[in-house]
């Protein structure tokens, strides 16, 4: 559902960017999808002009595409960018993890857990979206306790890409399972102030997003190919 609430004119085309940020990320706007522009610009009453200047600034983030004479398209990440992009992002999360438990306090472990006793909920319950949006919260709060302003830039400009695909992987049989299992796993590092243990969890728990994603689209692509027979 489009976002009624009126947008102010101070900045305008920075709050569309935000918006339309939003519904990437929570697939309002699906990967690949074309965006109507004068719909959009309609149901939000503003013109096309700070639209298309937010368009522009997304579009220099990667998460939309310009198509000239065309108009703009949701970014759809490939299997080679997937395959290329989990194995960076297991090394800056990898990273986050081993200065995280170097630099944590009691008090923000503490936190830690909490957010990781929400994701069990999520996980015993098999709520596929409450585990993907408290995942997200627990991996940004690890980030956020590395406390390094080098490994942030890189994390966040890449992690966006990682939330275009809004944790399909997730929907493979078994993995919302194994995922809390690594959860699990990093947290008892965090305990036990073990950061090259971190590291190395949250490394593999990247890589075997990848390979959930990997075998879910096999599947799918196999299924697709049976109804085409």
């Amino acid at each position: 559902m489009v976002d009624p609430t009126p947008l102010r004119p101070a900045s305008l085309h920075e709050e569309v960017a935000a918006r339309l940020r939003t519904m990437v990320f929570e697939r309002q706007l699906a990967p690949g999808q074309w965006i109507d522009e004068l719909a959009l610009a309609n149901d939000w009453q503003i013109s096309r002009t700070p639209l298309r200047e937010a368009l522009k600034v997304l579009a220099a983030e990667g998460l939309v595409t310009l198509v000239p004479r065309q108009g703009c398209r949701v970014t759809e990440l490939s299997e080679d960018d997937a395959d290329e992009l989990f194995p960076v992002m297991a090394l800056l999360e990898g990273r986050c993890a081993f200065e995280a438990v170097r630099k944590a306090t009691p008090a923000e472990l503490k936190q830690l857990r909490k957010l990781h006793d929400v994701l069990e909920k999520h996980a015993a319950a098999k709520n596929v979206d409450g585990y993907y949006r408290a995942n997200h919260e627990f991996h940004t709060k690890v980030q956020a306790l590395a406390a390094n302003r080098w490994l942030d830039r890189a994390t966040n400009d890449l992690r966006k890409f990682l939330r275009l695909l809004r944790g399909r992987q997730l929907n493979w049989p078994g993995r919302i399972e194994e995922s809390i299992e690594e959860h699990r796993a990093l947290i008892a590092a965090f305990d036990q102030g073990d950061a090259a243990r971190a590291e190395r969890v949250m490394h593999d728990h990247l890589m075997a997003q990848l390979a959930a994603l990997k075998a879910l689209r096999a599947h799918e692509q196999s299924q697709r190919s049976t109804q085409h027979a």
